[in-house]
């Protein structure tokens, strides 16, 4: 099986790693500038458990056109990232090949195949996908998406720091929900095989959703305070304005058919945590762009389309549009 791993940087160079150690793929990796330049000369280390893996790949280059096509192709770009990509992740697909799709947040994806009146009023979402490029070029239908449970860095070039969890659950859109599909079990079985803990979820929105929960208030005050979740669970007054965006976050899930209030307990979300970086704070600190808007800008639209009040969400978006800003323009 012909596996790209299109960014492999923290969690695409963990999977990277993982799959070519097992040896249960013919891996390729696209990655760029001293990153790129370090795994072409000396491979990708990955360090996990007090060891270090180090492999090398049957190509890593900064160009998808000199690869061949690929079965799968495992997007580890971050999600405004992703569009200016679509044609690349396009050419690289074999004729039945697809795409895994692993960015934090909402997906671009999200509407495809869903019914008259919960899809809204247009399929690609544009705050995702500006141009729509990934919904023209790739296609919702040729789509996996997952979430990736997996604290990763990468403290210099050429190497992947793994420091917790180890979950990845994955999803087909194209599937109804709890139908599955015979593709992702291939993938599922492939990231088992290379040691990854993936399981096959029933419901991918569902499944992201969850996610982003759970995570999204770290991400978002994380990158405003550069606070780590330990720091963050130790402040009472951060724990109770996370406590009010989860709630919002709740609301907004539920507006959009998915309740998952049972499954979520607010304060285990916001106490007591490892002192992980999350990602967007990981991308403030090495000055890049952060997900604004698959991880709140998307929320903001969804509440705007349901009429959920959410005033901790359209206080915090402009604050972290203006961050990123700074980011891309300094």
């Amino acid at each position: 099986m012909k596996v790209c791993i299109y960014g492999a940087g923290a969690i695409g160079g963990n999977i990277a790693v993982n799959m070519v150690a097992a040896k249960v793929a013919e891996v390729s990796v696209v990655a760029r500038g001293a990153h790129l330049a370090a795994i072409q000369a000396g491979g990708l280390t990955l360090r996990t458990g007090g060891r270090d893996i180090n492999v090398k790949f049957a190509a890593a280059t900064d160009d998808a056109s000199t690869l061949p096509r690929q079965d799968l192709v495992i997007v580890g770009l971050k999600a405004q990232s992703t569009p200016a990509a679509a044609g690349a992740i396009a050419g690289l697909l074999a004729a039945d090949g697809c795409a895994l799709f692993l960015a934090n947040g909402i997906q671009w994806w999200w509407r495809h195949g869903m019914k008259a009146g919960v899809a809204g009023p247009q399929a690609h979402l544009p705050l995702l996908d500006p141009e729509g490029a990934l919904w023209k070029l790739v296609g919702p239908e040729r789509a996996l998406g997952g979430s990736a449970y997996s604290g990763n860095e990468i403290p210099e070039p050429g190497v992947v720091v793994h420091s917790m969890m180890n979950d990845w659950g994955l999803g087909d859109p194209s599937a109804a929900p709890g139908a599955g599909s015979s593709r992702l079990q291939r993938v599922v079985d492939l990231f088992q095989a290379a040691g990854l803990k993936a399981r096959a979820v029933p419901d991918v929105r569902r499944e992201l959703w969850l996610k982003l929960v759970r995570v999204g208030s770290q991400s978002a005050v994380g990158a405003l305070t550069r606070l780590n979740n330990q720091q963050m669970g130790a402040s009472p007054e951060i724990a109770a304005l996370r406590g009010r965006y989860i709630a919002e976050m709740l609301a907004v899930a539920a507006a959009q058919g998915c309740d998952l209030h049972a499954d979520i307990d607010i304060g285990k979300a916001t106490g007591a945590a490892p002192p992980h970086r999350p990602s967007m704070l990981q991308d403030v600190l090495a000055r890049r762009p952060i997900e604004v808007e698959a991880q709140v800008g998307q929320l903001q639209a969804f509440a705007r389309e349901a009429g959920v009040a959410t005033p901790v969400i359209d206080a915090i978006l402009p604050l972290l549009r203006g961050l990123d800003r700074s980011l891309t323009f300094s």
